[in-house]
């Protein structure tokens, strides 16, 4: 097949599955031939439905050329135009760095950069053969953007950040909009801000995602941590630095298989980890961990398969735990002293979200406030939101910025 059809092939599949929804995305994906940022891979390869890593630092992907129904899904959440000034942090090959020089013409202006030289070698490189040789292609600090080009009337990381550094909102104009990989407890969610006054900025829409992480000064190693045994591993819904955090070692009761069963308000599935479910419970209970371990043994077979690896949701309340079984369907089992308090909680997460009809990452609202920005008065304190989920606010603080999550309808 040649790299026209297989580009139109593509193209095609997008707009039927609706990850392209406007003509000028459309017409950017149509145009921007990605085959000549993937040199290596013939047609077929190169206009795949998949991420294409570049770059691995022991054995570790550290930079990709993101999956084309999710560069399409972010072009769209951005919505650069013609004229606008935009920002990209993560060149990888170049290829949404052409995409954004094609939406924003030759009015607009396009800087992208990275933190390696030879990334930005590659990318400048790759830009030019495709023609596309107005784009600025810079080394640095993505967390720290990219001043001598601001203000931006648009900001895009395809890195992922556990926060809303003050630095990319310093750098955006007003009315302008910010789109990043944003990690909400544990779960990464592509958040499409509005900057709609100094220091604040409020969602426009929230999709699921997965992305590598931002490095450099914005560098986040999570709060990941191993259990007694080495082989599985336990990823808190908080930071390492919150007060709320719990213990994961009382998840190695779990992984025994041993405990008690009872039945749950809904079954979950493998997305339900971090999007639907796992993101609702998340949001409402520090408690909530998820759980990753070996296929075999113990309850392995009873969780849910990852590729390999088996995992779950699970909820840690003082000695004890509860964990989400995908065998039986919609059961939750108890273990260790506190499992049916730990138990109790998480069939209650179950029970309401169900009840508020099964909301997803689209469903979510963030407001972000960075108080050094919005002056004084501009950010509430942190007293000010709940710590559950349900009626209330949900903050969360991180990287200079004040996160409030709650779930309903956009409030403009």
């Amino acid at each position: 097949m040649s790299a026209d059809r297989a580009r139109s092939a593509l193209v095609a599949s997008l707009v039927r599955d609706g990850r392209v929804r406007t003509p000028a995305v459309r017409a950017a994906l149509e145009t921007v031939p990605r085959h000549l940022f993937l040199p290596a891979l013939d047609p077929g390869g190169a206009y795949a439905d998949v991420a294409v890593p570049i770059k691995v630092d022991d054995g570790v992907t550290v930079s990709s050329v993101s999956q084309p129904s999710m560069v399409a899904i972010m072009l769209e959440q951005l919505e650069a135009g013609p004229g606008h000034r935009v920002l990209e942090i993560g060149a990888g090959a170049g290829w949404n760095a052409a995409l954004l020089a094609e939406l924003v013409g030759p009015d607009g202006a396009v800087t992208t950069l990275d933190i390696d030289d030879d990334l930005v070698a590659g990318a400048r490189a790759n830009l030019d053969a495709a023609g596309f040789d107005g784009v600025d292609v810079v080394v640095g600090d993505g967390a720290l953007g990219y001043p001598p080009a601001a203000p931006y009337d648009r900001i895009e990381l395809t890195v992922g950040s556990t926060g809303v550094r003050p630095e990319w909102v310093a750098q955006l104009a007003p009315g302008g909009r910010l789109l990043l990989p944003l990690t909400v407890r544990g779960s990464q969610l592509s958040v499409a801000f509005a900057h709609t006054a100094p220091g604040r900025l409020h969602s426009r829409s929230v999709r699921s995602c997965a992305f590598v992480r931002l490095r450099g000064e914005g560098a986040d190693p999570g709060a990941e941590v191993a259990l007694p045994d080495g082989r599985w591993r336990v990823q808190p819904a908080c930071g390492s630095d919150d007060a709320d955090v719990p213990d994961p070692r009382a998840l190695a009761r779990a992984t025994t298989g041993a405990g008690t069963d009872r039945p749950v308000a809904a079954a979950g599935t493998v997305a339900d980890l971090w999007d639907g479910l796992g993101l609702w419970c998340a949001v409402a209970d520090p408690g909530v961990v998820r759980l990753f371990g070996p296929a075999g043994g113990g309850v392995a077979p009873a969780l849910f398969d990852l590729g390999g690896v088996r995992a779950t949701l699970g909820l840690v309340a003082g000695d004890g735990c509860a964990v989400l079984l995908a065998d039986p369907e919609a059961t939750v089992r108890a273990c260790g002293p506190d499992g049916d308090l730990a138990a109790e909680r998480l069939a209650g997460l179950v029970a309401g979200w169900v009840d508020a009809g099964r909301p997803h990452a689209a469903d979510l609202r963030i407001e972000a406030v960075v108080p050094s920005l919005a002056g004084p008065g501009g950010g509430a304190e942190r007293g000010s939101g709940v710590d559950r989920a349900g009626p209330g606010d949900v903050v969360v603080d991180g990287a200079g910025t004040r996160l409030t999550l709650r779930w309903g309808p956009a409030t403009g």
